[in-house]
């Protein structure tokens, strides 16, 4: 986008793709001001300008939001189109930004495409959805696309550490790990899970605060879990479920929790270098050593599924123990496991056949003499 506007190969319509709270409509505006800033267009609007101040503020008259789960239908398209005709009243530009574009019903698609096939001069398209696969084919293909990617962990967690320090409010870095895993890739969420942290935190946020309010589950939890696992302790790992359970958090997040650190065991069994960086490494290094890598391979993927097993489990307490339970159940056996079953074969094998008696001969002779006719 920023080398299109720089060097003026503009298309009529763009369609931004992309989950919630990624950025669709602040793109969007950012796009429109650079289309109609005063300073020309660029790829770096001035911000100061009327335009450009206009736009911020949501009242410039050449920028029409229309939120298609609001508007759906052919007469509401068509009184847009309507006015697409006519020039822009104080920008260069008149741009349409069409939310949840995939809202529309099939009558409104077929009203937009003539406007698409030939747009005016001065009318610029930008379409965000965040389902591309409900617009028909036929307005996808007069459109340039953008498929915005979910944000990385770190990434969101470095905008909030940079709102808090500007707001300066006191936070734990671990806090906003977990508020950015939580958000799974939207700022947005992001930002209303941070909101409710602050107030859940009394104005702090803090790493016990936030995980008492995701009903997050903490780490020692997880290698009590492991510990009764490579300890083959059926007790401990029905105790860990029943206190999972009287605290009242979700056995998914507990599942969840349990297949992420039997990755980091795994990337350290098989790419140690990599595994340095992990803030628990050295508890990691730990399990690495102590657990065969089939073992952590095969109950990682019994966590995967349990997970989605939840669902069909008379309920999820019950679901969970039996997730930890077929951890249990199906751990590979250690090498040594067969010695006692082979030694017992051998066994049978050299035990002198039993000493036939004289009863056991007449008995035998007897069932072998042919019937009288």
């Amino acid at each position: 986008l920023s080398n299109a506007l720089v060097k003026g190969r503009l298309h009529h319509a763009y369609l931004l793709t992309g989950t919630r709270g990624v950025g669709k409509t602040t793109i969007a505006r950012l796009l429109a001001k650079s289309l109609n800033c005063e300073t020309g267009v660029s790829s770096t609007p001035c911000g100061v300008c009327a335009a450009c101040t206009a736009i911020d503020a949501g009242r410039f008259v050449d920028l029409l939001e229309l939120d298609a789960a609001s508007n759906t239908g052919v007469d509401n398209m068509r009184e847009i189109l309507d006015n697409a005709r006519y020039a822009p009243t104080a920008g260069r530009y008149k741009v349409y930004l069409i939310d949840e574009v995939h809202m529309l019903s099939k009558g409104a698609f077929n009203s937009m495409l003539k406007t698409l096939e030939e747009p005016p001069e001065h009318v610029k398209f930008v379409l965000a959805t965040t389902d591309p696969q409900r617009i028909p084919v036929t307005v996808l293909s007069r459109c340039l696309q953008f498929n915005l990617k979910p944000l990385p962990v770190p990434a969101i967690e470095a905008r909030l550490a940079h709102i808090l320090d500007a707001e300066t409010i006191a936070h734990d870095k671990p806090a906003l790990a977990l508020i950015a895993r939580a958000a799974q890739g939207s700022l947005r969420d992001a930002l209303s899970l941070l909101d409710q942290a602050i107030a859940f935190g009394g104005g702090d946020v803090r790493e016990q605060a936030v995980r008492d309010m995701l009903g997050a589950v903490d780490r020692d939890y997880l290698y009590r879990l492991l510990d009764a696992l490579v300890a083959s302790d059926g007790k401990a790992l029905l105790a860990e479920a029943d206190a999972l359970a009287e605290r009242g958090l979700a056995p998914s997040l507990a599942i969840e929790g349990l297949a992420q650190l039997l990755h980091r065991i795994a990337v350290a069994q098989v790419v140690p270098e990599a595994a340095a960086n992990f803030d628990d490494a050295q508890r990691v290094g730990a399990y690495a050593t102590a657990m065969p890598a089939e073992a952590v391979q095969l109950a990682y993927q019994i966590a995967i599924q349990g997970r989605d097993d939840l669902a069909l489990a008379p309920d999820e307490s019950t679901g969970f123990a039996m997730t930890l339970l077929r951890m249990l159940a199906f751990a590979p056996a250690p090498a040594d496991a067969a010695a006692p079953a082979e030694a017992a074969k051998l066994g049978a094998a050299s035990r002198p056949a039993a000493v036939s008696t004289p009863a056991d001969a007449a008995k035998r002779a007897a069932l072998s003499k042919p019937a009288d006719p």
